[in-house]
């Protein structure tokens, strides 16, 4: 099922197609594996056990989502039961055939399927403003056309970490809101809440979303936070606006804003849901050109970030993607066995995986990059400069960045996102000024600072082919797109082949 727009109007086109899930044991042998057909939609309290192996299909060929340490259960799993008012349950923005997000495509998939009925659509954040009507899909036009769900934050921000309760250093007014949900008595800074509108992260490959590389966040020049109950250091990779440090912090803030639970989780169910979250990885592992992405000397898709290490640096001397090197160098032999179509692949596969480390290009006006510490404006480095985890491609070092993705004007028009008018009270923002325009605020509705304004936290960058669109705001509808905003963004000047062999390294992650 696609979504079409045509003369300003969304049109649903469903399209009969039946997806192969195929459920493996990763303990069986090859006559062992069992296929079924099932759908690819969970649904809370649907009582299926979660197999060590699950695989999808997508555009790009397959998902594999992998569970380490056995099958689960899910019945009675608080992350699969249904809970609070809308019945609905962790699993329902986390699907597995999604990389434990979710995509527009399942999304519209969903719309059609249960008339907007599903909890997924529930008034509080599943449609752009609870006080719309919600049996209408325009009502629900953020979700189904961009990915995106409402985050609502309070405002002031409350007291964030460890950090001391100070007022914003900058006025936040709402210059465009077309869902009405930045305005009014109920809504709004003058209400106490401001209204952003972001994509669902990934609940897998959490062992490196948590790990550090640095005692420090380069980014602020302080150092970083510990969790109070471990003592262990907090990444600050969990939520786009770093407000959830913890997987505790990050499950409550769920259960509160997205399950409308009034208290938190309770102890058992804490332990049960973050068991599994440290257990399941998500990759792709089958491209439908190149072929299976684990026959690689170091391994691939999930198995092989299930069992490396997690926060090594891979910007200088190794590189991120180091499982694709082999690729570089394949013989006359191997590219015969796999014939010329996947052997280009691979190879611009590969390419791209050296372009992503070694192609460098002037970086500037990037809060978290060229200040406030900073690296100089601009700098000189690549896409591995800050996507540089190994394996994963989010940054060892801890803290937010600003791509604009959100601000203008580097962002692209969206008359259908809220508009806020930023003014710094203190010193002027470093780059944008005293006053400027942006969508979503990012890591200033957590801290108050207006330097901090358009922030966000690195996205990791594994299943991409399974969870279009991209970016916190769904701005970018494909990888091309992705490549093109970073392309006009940096004045990179990419090549249409160097544009291609991205484009093949992100479909193959």
């Amino acid at each position: 099922m696609v979504l079409m727009r045509l003369f300003g109007l969304s049109v649903f086109v469903s399209l009969a197609v039946v997806t192969a899930v195929v459920f493996v044991s990763a303990k069986a042998d090859d006559s062992e594996v069992e296929t079924q057909l099932d759908e690819r939609w969970w649904s809370p309290g649907d009582g299926r056990v979660f197999p060590e192996i699950l695989d999808y299909s997508n555009a790009s060929g397959q998902l594999r989502i992998q569970l380490t340490g056995g099958e689960i259960d899910t019945n009675g799993h608080p992350f699969f039961e249904p809970y609070g008012p809308a019945g609905r349950a962790c699993i329902t923005c986390h699907q597995p055939s999604d990389a434990m997000s979710l995509s527009t495509e399942t999304i519209q998939s969903r719309w059609e399927a249960t008339n907007g009925q599903d909890p997924l659509f529930a008034a509080v954040d599943g449609s752009d403003c609870p006080i719309l009507p919600q049996d209408d899909p325009k009502s629900h036009r953020l979700l189904l056309e961009r990915g995106l769900f409402r985050i609502e934050r309070p405002w002031p921000p409350k007291p964030f970490l460890d950090f001391p309760e100070r007022a914003p250093d900058f006025k936040i007014e709402v210059v465009n809101d077309p869902n009405g949900c930045n305005s009014g008595p109920e809504f709004g800074p003058d209400a106490g809440k401001i209204s952003v509108y972001r994509r669902p992260r990934p609940a897998a490959n959490m062992k490196y979303l948590l790990a550090v590389g640095f005692e420090y966040d380069p980014k602020q020049g302080l150092g970083l936070p510990r969790d109070p109950e471990t003592n262990v250091l907090l990444s600050g990779n969990l939520l786009a606006d770093g407000r959830a440090s913890t997987l505790k912090d990050q499950m409550n803030d769920a259960a509160h804003s997205h399950l409308e639970f009034e208290t938190d989780f309770w102890s058992d169910a804490e332990a049960q849901i973050e068991d599994f979250l440290l257990r399941v990885y998500a990759a792709q592992q089958v491209d439908a050109v190149g072929g299976s992405l684990d026959d690689l000397d170091a391994g691939g898709g999930p198995d092989l970030l299930a069992t490396s290490e997690a926060g090594q640096l891979g910007s200088i001397g190794r590189a991120v993607w180091s499982e694709f090197e082999a690729w570089e160098t394949m013989t006359e032999a191997e590219k015969t066995a796999i014939g010329p179509e996947a052997t280009a692949w691979r190879e611009s596969v590969a390419r791209g995986a050296r372009i992503f480390r070694d192609r460098t290009f002037l970086i500037s006006d990037s809060a978290g990059i060229n200040s406030p510490i900073g690296f100089g404006n601009p700098v000189r480095n690549g896409c591995a400069f800050c996507h540089n985890m190994r394996q994963m491609g989010n940054d060892v070092a801890p803290g937010q960045v600003d791509l604009g993705t959100t601000v203008l004007p580097f962002a692209d028009p969206a008359p259908e996102l809220p508009l806020f008018r930023i003014t710094c009270l203190d010193e002027p923002h470093p780059h944008y000024g005293r006053e400027f325009f942006t969508q979503d605020p990012g890591f200033a509705l957590s801290t108050g600072k207006c330097a901090d304004v358009g922030k966000i936290t690195l996205q990791s960058m594994r299943g991409l082919s399974a969870r279009a669109p991209f970016f916190s705001n769904g701005s970018s509808e494909t990888l091309q797109e992705v490549v093109e905003f970073y392309d006009r963004r940096y004045n990179i000047g990419y090549s249409e082949q160097e544009k291609t062999d991205l484009i093949n390294l992100m479909s193959a992650l």
